[in-house]
């Protein structure tokens, strides 16, 4: 592109010098008209070779009426009126008019590549080998080379090419340009890796868990180069409007050329004049500014919001945004970070005489000790939450006989006592009296040979921006905000309180969720928009039926990438605030482009019907307002 920018700029530059030489000879000597003409079409056929057979090829395709073809009409006609009687040659104006037309398409090339650079720089997270271990050698191979299960090594400084577990070593990892943050993410044995990261600390030996077209990066890039598939409502217009305006304004050009003439009774006297006003008419009504600087927006728009890890397939999504009404959100893991932490420890006396109040922290260490013991063989994220509360479980007790029973718990021999921790159902079935809390979250209870010990509470994690994004969606003037939950009512509505939302719902299984989001778009205002905010994993059923689903991508959620319209990659709620503020002032910037470009064809066009624009005011009201709407399109880039 940067070579084809040259070769262009070099053309229009000697154009320009040949066009102010063939100015001077014709001021200098008394050439006649077809000599001028041979000189003029020097510099002419230099800089706009390219236009004409551009419109020659779209002819002999179908593909008639677009800005080629205007451009190659109205200098033509131009170089033609010359030869008509009583009339001054054009040649300099045609040969202008299509000089600033190349300089136009040249700020678009460069605009547009600008933004393209600008994407490419952002979602340069691919690298071009990845270093393998084969055969007891390390070698360099191209990451589509790399095959699941193999082992990879990351050098410090090296980005990840390809998704996996580190196997060995440990790190942190650069993930702005996945997420947008520059906070490195800690790793070490046993963490997954997504590629497009970059190593910051140590070596990394990582076992790959995907090829190469399913890795994060590939997906991320294939998901940013095709968002223009998805067009917007005003792109659409654009382009149904450029559809039907231009053979309307070529119509119109040839009949401001012709009937004017026909009806003043001297058709050969009048002709020239209504005939030069019709190829002001044809270069002004050229829609390149429309056709080209509203996409040019949207797409510096979902560039820069990727910068931000923001995701968003497509212009339509982006103009969603900005329409946002009621904003429903799941709240395990999108208003919670689904990682489950002890929140209270109450032990109760073995004596009925002694008073939890004088539980000491001792007896609060042995409730945790016994709890992790027991659970210290499951996978289930409150059992993980126990054993990260009472990390030492290596200390010499013996667990055997360990039992996990559906719906209840898990019980073990925990040196030679049966020790059960679960629920009410498990405690009942031991014979252990237990004790009901106030503390909202989930009970677990514990006890020793049917001897109840007390209770631990575990709570999910509310998410740091999670009151303060909720805050920022109603200063944008988000209406409605939801919560639906599968937890018990306790539950959702003490998370609900915390965070803000309105309103919150649940007990609610995943078909019945898919239901009250349907309620939900029944309620809300003609033209506006239901958003629904999931962790893109077990909730793809509703962020499908949702006007816009935005997702918590994680790093390297495949589930959330493919259901959603929109992605956060760093899984924090304020972001959205943050993609609707882009949303909003990309639209802004292409209804400003659009209003302007069509204010200012307005106007010089209905001054060339009436005799009072001049070619220079034509070529600025079509090259000059494309370049303003090109460069006010950049805007979107920041």
């Amino acid at each position: 592109m940067e070579k084809e920018n040259k070769i262009a700029l070099w053309k229009i530059m000697v154009s320009g010098l040949l066009l102010a030489a063939a100015v001077a000879v014709e001021e200098c000597s008394d050439l006649s008209t077809w000599q001028l003409l041979l000189i003029y079409l020097v510099p002419y056929f230099m800089v706009g070779w390219d236009t004409l057979r551009e419109a020659g090829e779209k002819i002999f395709k179908g593909e008639l009426l677009d800005e080629d073809f205007l451009m190659s009409v109205a200098t033509i006609g131009a170089l033609a009126i010359g030869f008509l009687p009583d009339t001054d040659n054009q040649f300099p104006e045609a040969v202008v008019v299509m000089l600033f037309f190349q300089i136009g398409e040249l700020f678009e090339s460069i605009a547009e590549g600008k933004s393209r650079k600008s994407i490419a720089s952002l979602m340069n997270i691919r690298p071009d080998a990845a270093f393998v271990e084969r055969d007891g050698k390390l070698l360099s191979v191209n990451p589509s080379e790399v095959a699941v299960g193999e082992i990879i090594v990351i050098k410090p400084g090296e980005k990840v090419p390809l998704d996996g577990v580190v196997v060995e070593g440990s790190s942190s990892l650069n993930t702005v340009a996945l997420t947008g943050e520059s906070v490195p993410r800690d790793i070490s044995v046993g963490d997954s890796i997504v590629s497009g990261c970059v190593n910051q600390g140590g070596l990394l030996r990582a076992r790959v868990t995907k090829s190469f077209g399913e890795s994060t990066a590939s997906k991320i890039i294939d998901l940013v180069e095709n968002a223009s598939s998805n067009k917007s409502r005003s792109e659409s217009f654009i382009t149904r409007f450029a559809r039907a305006y231009t053979p309307s304004v070529v119509a119109a050009a040839v009949l401001l050329a012709l009937l004017p003439p026909l009806l003043s009774g001297s058709f050969m006297a009048a002709f020239p004049t209504w005939l030069y006003r019709s190829l002001i008419f044809l270069i002004v009504s050229c829609p390149c500014a429309l056709v080209i600087s509203v996409p040019l927006s949207f797409f510096g728009g979902i560039g820069g919001a990727s910068r931000k890890g923001i995701l968003i397939k497509g212009s339509n999504y982006l103009e969603a945004l900005t329409k946002l009404d009621t904003v429903v959100f799941d709240k395990t893991g999108t208003l919670t970070k689904g990682v489950f932490e002890v929140d209270a420890v109450h032990p109760f006396a073995a004596h009925p005489q002694d008073s939890p109040l004088e539980c000491t922290e001792e007896k609060e260490k042995r409730l945790l000790h016994l709890a992790a013991h027991v659970e210290s063989f499951s996978t289930h994220p409150i059992a993980i939450s126990l054993r990260n509360a009472y990390p030492h479980i290596d200390d010499g007790c013996s667990v055997e006989n360990v039992e996990e029973i559906a719906g209840r718990g898990v019980r073990a021999n925990v040196n030679g006592h049966l020790v059960c921790v679960g629920n009410s159902k498990m405690m009942e079935e031991a014979g252990a009296a237990w004790k009901p809390c106030e503390k909202v979250g989930t009970i677990i209870h514990v006890c020793s040979d049917g001897e109840y010990l007390g209770h631990i509470i575990v709570s999910d994690v509310i998410k740091d921006d999670a009151k303060s994004a909720i805050a920022e969606l109603k200063t944008l003037g988000v209406r409605r905000t939801v919560m639906l939950t599968g937890d018990k009512k306790e539950v959702g509505e003490y998370v609900a309180l915390q965070v803000g939302v309105d309103e919150c719902r649940a007990d609610l299984l995943p078909a019945e969720k898919v239901s009250c989001v349907e309620s939900l778009l029944k309620d809300k205002p003609a033209g506006k928009v239901l958003a629904f905010v999931g962790d893109g994993i077990n909730d793809a059923p509703v962020l499908a039926r949702a006007d816009v689903g935005i997702a918590m991508g994680g790093l390297g959620s495949d589930a959330a990438i493919e259901a959603a319209d929109v992605v956060l990659m760093d899984d924090k709620p304020s972001k959205i605030a943050t993609g609707i503020r882009i949303a909003r002032r990309t639209l802004r910037i292409a209804n400003e482009n659009t209003w302007f470009a069509i204010g200012i064809k307005l106007l010089v066009l209905c001054l060339a019907t009436f005799g009072l624009a001049t070619m220079w005011m034509s070529v600025f009201a079509d090259v000059g307002v494309t370049v303003l709407a090109v460069l006010n399109s950049l805007r979107t880039l920041r």
